[in-house]
């Protein structure tokens, strides 16, 4: 693998990239968009927006995909998909295993997204999907556009293995209405599973992406000897773990966030908002 940097942007979570365009995501549900053509070492942001409700869900943003359908034919961009993973903010109602499900409008350079539905696991407290030793059962996701499959996974039992399960991509109808938030609200049951596997132990998930039925998944904090930054790449298709590499030996040591690709470009950007492009994937 090697990394080539195109410029910066703000710090941050995850993001996406689509039409050209990156939205960088920080951990409190803003996000600022970049034209990926203007990058530079002072990249200036087209416009920013806040995640809908965000004052309510306590987004984190930790992991970001554009997915396949849009809510209307004729809407610019598809459905935008962003995870919980963590709100410890409110306690009340942490929402695990949680998927928020907006769409996303422009006019002219500004954008405003709308929460159309919300995505769960509904077996977080269950021994298949968190152990009880982990403090973090929210887990991440990524989208397999191609086959329609939605991956959740979770560090299932601190240290020891890490939890891959599919379901069937839900339908922008699938739900039963939350009356709380507006919006249909899916749960993902264990009878609703496709398939599980597991892969070996990852310490604090940053971001990830499904590309052509592997799943890149970022990992690690800054510099760190025990949970130094890294990506691993899971086989979907295999059920196995392929490839990690540490970021380390790739020249750099800051926390990785956001991952995507358009193109067949692949697009990595860490904490402090350097971007790259990322080559020599299998």
């Amino acid at each position: 693998m090697e990394l080539k940097k195109l410029g910066k942007v703000a710090k941050g979570q995850d993001g996406a990239v689509f039409g050209g365009m990156l939205f960088r995501f920080d951990a409190t549900g803003t996000c600022f968009v970049y034209k990926i053509g203007d990058l530079s070492e002072e990249s200036t942001p087209l416009c920013q927006f806040v995640l809908d409700k965000a004052d309510r869900i306590a987004p984190h943003s930790n992991s970001v995909a554009f997915g396949c359908a849009r809510y209307e034919e004729g809407d610019e961009f598809p459905l935008l998909y962003s995870n919980i993973y963590n709100n410890y903010a409110k306690a009340d109602d942490p929402l695990k295993g949680v998927t928020c499900v907006y769409r996303l409008q422009r006019q002219g350079d500004s954008f405003r997204t709308t929460l159309v539905q919300l995505i769960e696991i509904g077996f977080t407290d269950d021994p298949v999907w968190c152990s009880g030793a982990d403090v973090r059962p929210y887990g991440n996701f990524a989208i397999d556009k191609e086959k329609g499959l939605y991956y959740a996974f979770t560090m299932r039992d601190a240290s020891q293995t890490m939890e891959y399960f599919s379901f069937p991509m839900p339908a922008l109808s699938d739900g039963i209405y939350d009356e709380t938030l507006g919006v249909k609200r899916v749960t993902l049951c264990k009878k609703d599973i496709l398939e599980q596997f597991s892969c070996p132990y990852q310490q604090y998930i940053q971001g990830a992406i499904c590309h052509k039925g592997i799943i890149y998944s970022l990992e690690g904090f800054t510099d760190s000897a025990e949970n130094p930054p890294a990506i691993r790449l899971v086989d979907t298709a295999a059920k196995k773990q392929t490839c990690l590499t540490y970021f380390k030996d790739l020249g750099t040591t800051v926390e990785p966030e956001l991952i995507d690709f358009e193109d067949g470009i692949c697009y990595y950007a860490d904490h402090e908002g350097t971007v790259y492009t990322l080559g020599g994937l299998l």
